[in-house]
């Protein structure tokens, strides 16, 4: 096991720069996950860590030890790849032990070892079939299989249940899990999937266009993200937006007037915020916490409900509030409301966020903060 370093890392394709002085310290036994849209360039990071593709200037290193100038073959690194890249014409426990056999280790260890990682994978009654013989989920742990075999320093998962169907790509997810606890290694985790990167890791990395937006926890990035990007990324669906007026400042509370529908709403927010009055910022509020109310109040603002999606457990509401976006409302299945109907929406203060015109976000506290606090 070891941690893993990144320092000033840059890779370029021609003139195209894919990742932009990429610095990160992955600490030893975490599990991380590289989130972000298509082309931000997750999967480059993630070869570049493994050796597969070259880099253009940085270091990497894994413990106190350089690897950056070593062939992938010598980083002491196992990838587990989106494809199962699984050899046909071998068994399960032929694919598994094959890296062992290059290595030249002898049957008897090589035969013990492939037990030992199907046992774990729960894969002992597979290990006589062949690739075409299995479900894809089975697959996707005999690639598994091949990697832990090899005991080695860090893991890597390139985007490893994208290719299978939703109720397996749930289960393949608590074995993931489960191994990460067993194991107890370096594990790096790459997704487009913020439920596979939220529930996974004990660390998330967004990037965006080469670059990492933010590096923290998953409850740090849904309570306190450094900026738009990351607000309207990680939750879904996505943050409603909203722009507004600073009316008033204090320390530890920023009062903003909602442009459209003048709602009042006031926000807690850290000491250390740099806003004056008259400001123009943009209010965030996630679906999940705005409240649908029978009658208008001070902070409600009044909208249509123009399409109604009953989920089973909730109910999603696409209110039109005569801006160009309508708001997307989560409430509970139940509510008595129907295509068409006017509702009144109110703005809870204590979730919502604030950000400048160059999308930074105002610091706030942390909402979740006393509810860890009274569970630890």
């Amino acid at each position: 096991m070891a941690s893993l370093t990144i320092n000033n890392l840059s890779k370029s394709y021609g003139k195209t720069e894919v990742l932009k002085a990429i610095n990160l310290h992955i600490p030893d036994k975490s599990f991380v996950s590289f989130l972000g849209p298509s082309g931000c360039g997750k999967s480059t990071l993630l070869r570049c860590i493994a050796g597969l593709e070259e880099i253009n200037s940085g270091e990497i290193s894994t413990g106190y030890h350089a690897i950056s100038h070593l062939p992938p073959a010598q980083r002491n690194i196992a990838m587990v790849f989106q494809s199962y890249a699984l050899y046909p014409h071998m068994t399960v426990a032929q694919n598994i032990g094959y890296c062992l056999k290059l290595a030249k280790q002898s049957k008897s260890d090589i035969k013990q070892r492939v037990i030992a990682v199907a046992k774990a994978l729960e894969l002992e009654p597979y290990l006589s079939r062949k690739p075409s013989q299995l479900s894809g989920g089975q697959r996707q742990r005999v690639a598994i299989g091949r990697a832990i075999v090899r005991e080695p320093e860090v893991f890597l998962f390139d985007e490893p249940l994208s290719n299978l169907d939703a109720s397996m790509r749930v289960t393949m997810r608590m074995e993931i899990a489960r191994l990460h606890q067993e194991l107890d290694t370096t594990m790096v985790y790459v997704t487009h999937d913020q439920i596979e990167a939220m529930t996974l890791s004990d660390i998330v990395v967004v990037l965006q266009d080469g670059i990492i937006e933010q590096t923290a926890t998953p409850l740090e990035l849904y309570y306190q993200p450094a900026n738009l990007f990351v607000a309207t990324f990680i939750g879904s669906p996505t943050m409603n937006l909203l722009s507004c007026t600073v009316e008033s400042i204090s320390d530890t509370l920023i009062t903003v007037i909602e442009h459209y529908s003048k709602t009042k709403t006031s926000v807690p927010v850290l000491p250390d915020h740099r806003c004056a009055i008259g400001d123009t910022l943009t209010l965030g509020i996630r679906p999940e916490h705005l409240i649908v109310e029978t009658s208008p109040q001070d902070n409600t603002l009044q909208g249509t409900i123009g399409v109604l999606e009953r989920l089973g457990g909730n109910a999603m509401l696409y209110v039109k509030t005569g801006q160009n976006t309508p708001l997307t409302i989560s409430a509970e299945n139940l509510i008595a409301c129907q295509s068409g109907q006017e509702i009144h929406i109110r703005l809870s203060g204590e979730d919502c966020y604030l950000f400048t015109d160059n999308d930074n976000a105002i610091p706030r506290p942390f909402p979740a903060q006393q509810f860890l606090k009274e569970i630890a």
